[in-house]
């Protein structure tokens, strides 16, 4: 007996460009197990529609009129119980508002140049409960932002284990889950259960917002 197919994962897309839309859609739609259920033009256009569809994921644009893609996020993050998965799309990799989604709880960002693949990736990825995490360009952002002398630590860090603060340490630096596991010499479910730790202790959605945190909290320093 063939077992039950799953449901696609429904999507939004949020992007003023009508042109960039359609093409998301077109690439998206092609995929059997992907559904884009609805579109906005705008930030204000975007919030109620998200929360009267529940999607999966939303493809959200950074810079939109009326409400850009931060606020719109932040908005959609705080006012729904079981909020989807955001992803923040960019022209830049170098960019504030990207880093501000990022803090307001958005799963990660895709550059507009990204290849279908990468897009497709990102949305499965996603939905099953990971950070979209680009190690170089999260650090950039994040130490653009950080402060160069040492504030007063986070309260968060002394509840630190060692190994939990290891851990943090090498997630900033981009590294899995498999690469934390080999460089600390313990086995992946070990290295799982300290990362859900410092997720917990330093109040982080995934692991794009622990390591905003990071740097934030003093925890990591940015280089001179």
């Amino acid at each position: 007996m063939t077992a039950p197919s799953r449901p696609p994962l429904r999507l939004v897309l949020c992007d003023d460009e009508r042109m960039v839309r359609t093409a998301l859609r077109v690439i998206l739609e092609a995929e059997p197990d992907l559904e884009v259920v609805g579109e906005a033009a705008t930030g204000a256009e975007a919030v109620p529609l998200v929360r009267s569809l529940a999607p999966d994921v939303v493809l959200m644009d950074v810079r939109m009129p009326e409400i850009d893609g931060i606020r719109a996020t932040e908005q959609i993050l705080a006012t729904m119980p079981e909020p989807p998965r955001i992803v923040v799309v960019t022209t830049f990799e170098n960019d504030a508002y990207v880093y501000d989604a990022l803090r307001a709880g958005a799963s990660g960002f895709l550059l507009k140049r990204a290849d279908p693949d990468e897009l497709i990736g990102a949305v499965r990825l996603v939905a099953r409960g990971d950070s979209l995490l680009f190690p170089a360009a999260v650090r950039s952002l994040a130490a653009a932002q950080a402060p160069r002398t040492r504030p007063g630590a986070a309260p968060w860090v002394s509840r630190l284990t060692e190994r939990e603060a290891d851990v943090l340490r090498l997630m900033a630096t981009g590294l899995s889950n498999h690469e934390m596991s080999e460089r600390l010499g313990v086995g992946p479910q070990t290295v799982k259960t300290h990362v859900a730790a410092v997720l917990t202790k330093t109040g982080s959605r995934d692991r794009t917002q622990a390591v905003i945190a990071a740097y934030e909290g003093g925890f990591v320093m940015k280089k001179s």
